[in-house]
């Protein structure tokens, strides 16, 4: 049933013109259930004045995020909603003191639900850079916030909505909610991981499941381009790092594995004529100071059996596999994004063929919206790096469900199969 809010003028000048003392009123709820009461307690003794009271619309808007609080994680936001309607009610009938605890009410469930979306253990993301890594804000953060917010209820809003793909799967997830009673897996699985995503800003987005990237600038797509990711016995990971630099004419390092399994096996096979006309070069070993040795030196057999390591890289230039360019950022699972020149795999529908990193359909065409100029090369010497004017976030995510710039929700395979048992999550609706 919806709810009915009339604030009449003499409960309003009540509770505008009442003052906020530490008063049981305000301390009630230390043994409730409801962690924020200390904080909350304080904020209305520096404040001396309501928040809440002073705008319906954002009351309204509260009572109506907490109702549907269970997808975001907050199991009790419908009781909350009831229990503050109904403190509300008693207020209309000048109960005294429901007032003031209608205040504290509504002020203790908003900073739940502003931390439950912040939440950062319910979805699986590496953060390489901490710095990305989702922060739960203290109820003094939260509640300052709302109360320097030149519209409350749009702050409200704006909390619940977390970046605007999470809000258009949030309302599709309330909607099937609704239906069915409780969301789809993966579009429980999609809002979660969409809640771990920057709200502003301008970042890269790597959509796994879809294998698209996709740049974003406050809030907006405004470009993206295919991918080709891992394959599902070699996963691209769900990372968080910055990028700060691109490197042109690269090296392409072959994984150890590699060497053992495709390079060794091949010049067993095929000879030292099929490693040379490939470009690739052997390294005396893994340190800095490491010099190019002769391959015929090497004991391929022991590479192939993998009882000797052998540190082989591709020189730049033609059929390096990775291209001109490529875009590496801290990591400990030697992940980056980089150019390819395995054209023909972008016309594919699925498009999981890498060991793990992800090959762009237009590696130029990042390169220009990262640098804010033409990527190109100042000279051929390898591995040339050059410094992104700012750095920039990058966020590779997994999104089965994900919103259309039309409205629509489109879906992709669960190709890793993270929305059925394979990422623990989903703590919210499950």
């Amino acid at each position: 049933m919806p709810h009915r809010l009339f604030l009449g003028a003499a409960f309003m000048a009540a509770a505008l013109g009442g003052a906020y003392p530490a008063t049981a009123a305000t301390t009630a709820n230390a043994s409730d259930g409801m962690p924020a009461a200390s904080a909350v307690a304080r904020f209305y003794e520096a404040r001396q004045q309501p928040l809440w009271l002073r705008s319906p619309d954002a009351i309204r808007t509260l009572i109506d995020a907490l109702r549907t609080a269970e997808v975001d994680g907050l199991a009790q936001g419908p009781e909350l909603a009831a229990t503050i309607e109904r403190v509300l009610g008693e207020a209309q009938y000048g109960i005294p003191g429901a007032d003031r605890e209608a205040e504290r009410l509504m002020s203790n469930a908003y900073v739940l639900h502003a931390q439950a979306l912040k939440w950062p253990g319910r979805a699986t993301m590496i953060y390489a850079d901490p710095s990305l890594s989702p922060r739960v804000p203290t109820p003094a953060e939260v509640l300052e916030a709302a109360a320097a917010a030149p519209d409350l209820a749009d702050h409200v809003r704006q909390t619940v909505a977390v970046n605007p793909i999470h809000a258009a799967l949030r309302e599709a997830a309330v909607r099937d909610m609704r239906l069915l009673g409780t969301p789809p897996r993966a579009l429980k699985a999609s809002l979660e991981r969409s809640r771990l995503l920057p709200s502003e800003g301008r970042f890269v987005l790597v959509d796994v499941a879809s294998q698209q990237l996709m740049m974003i600038e406050g809030g907006q797509v405004v470009d993206r381009m295919k991918v080709v990711v891992g394959k599902p016995t070699m996963k691209t990971p769900l990372l968080a790092g910055t990028l700060r630099q691109v490197t042109f004419n690269p090296y392409w390092n072959v994984p150890v594995d590699l060497a053992a399994t495709n390079i060794a096996q091949n010049v067993l096979k095929n000879g030292l004529g099929w490693f040379n006309a490939r470009n690739y070069e052997v390294l005396s070993g893994w340190d800095a100071a490491a010099t190019v040795i002769d391959p015929a030196s090497v004991d391929w057999k022991a590479v192939a059996a993998g009882t000797v390591e052998a540190r082989v890289r591709q020189r730049p230039g033609r059929g390096n596999s990775m291209g001109d360019m490529k875009f590496e950022f801290p990591n400990d699972k030697g992940i980056y994004l980089h150019d390819t020149p395995d054209r023909q795999l972008f016309s594919e529908a699925e498009r999981t063929f890498s060991s793990g990193c992800v090959r762009l359909e237009d590696a130029a065409r990042l390169g220009r919206w990262l640098l804010g100029r033409e990527p190109v090369a100042a000279s051929a010497r390898p591995e040339l790096n050059v410094a992104l004017p700012t750095p920039v976030p990058v966020y590779l995510t997994y999104l089965t469900v994900r919103p259309e710039a039309d409205g629509t929700l489109a879906y992709a395979p669960d190709v890793y199969g993270l929305d059925t048992g394979g990422d623990a999550l989903l703590a919210a609706a499950n």
